[in-house]
């Protein structure tokens, strides 16, 4: 444990504090009698216990002001987490989507691949046959001609 000597209002205090947190109880301490003079000088003197409460008072209200804000803080900071586990759920939907949709335009796209190949073939026997059927044709016209 730790001692450290203050002056509050004008008297000497020795404080106990855990090692190494001397520094900290100062600086609580400086603010404390700031609040202190403050209320004594804007209120005048009261007596010591009177301003001592209201210091403690006023520390208070600013704790739960603070606290008030950092917890209004922490709804916004939810909120936001929430607004952004939404988004990026929308995202990953559309992701998704967008795979299908790519997924389907190259199914469709074999598929039509194939049928422009299947037609060639047809068109191509379509030809070969037709070709055949005209020289059979031409074939028998020269026949009975010289027949």
């Amino acid at each position: 444990m730790a001692n450290v000597s203050i002056k509050f209002n004008g008297k000497e205090f020795l404080l106990s504090c855990e090692d190494g947190q001397e520094e900290h109880l100062e600086e609580l301490l400086i603010q404390i009698n700031q609040k202190f003079n403050n209320l004594k000088n804007d209120l005048g003197n009261l007596g010591e216990n009177k301003l001592l409460l209201i210091t403690a008072v006023k520390v208070m209200d600013e704790y739960y002001e603070t606290k008030k804000k950092v917890d209004q803080k922490k709804d916004e900071l939810k909120e936001l987490s929430n607004k952004f586990k939404e988004l990026k759920s929308l995202i990953y939907e559309y992701k998704d989507r967008k795979e299908n949709e790519i997924s389907e335009l190259n199914q469709n796209h074999k598929k039509l691949k194939d049928e422009i190949e299947i037609n060639q073939k047809n068109y191509e026997k379509i030809i070969d046959e037709a070709t055949e059927e005209i020289t059979s044709f031409v074939e028998k016209a020269n026949l009975e001609k010289l027949s």
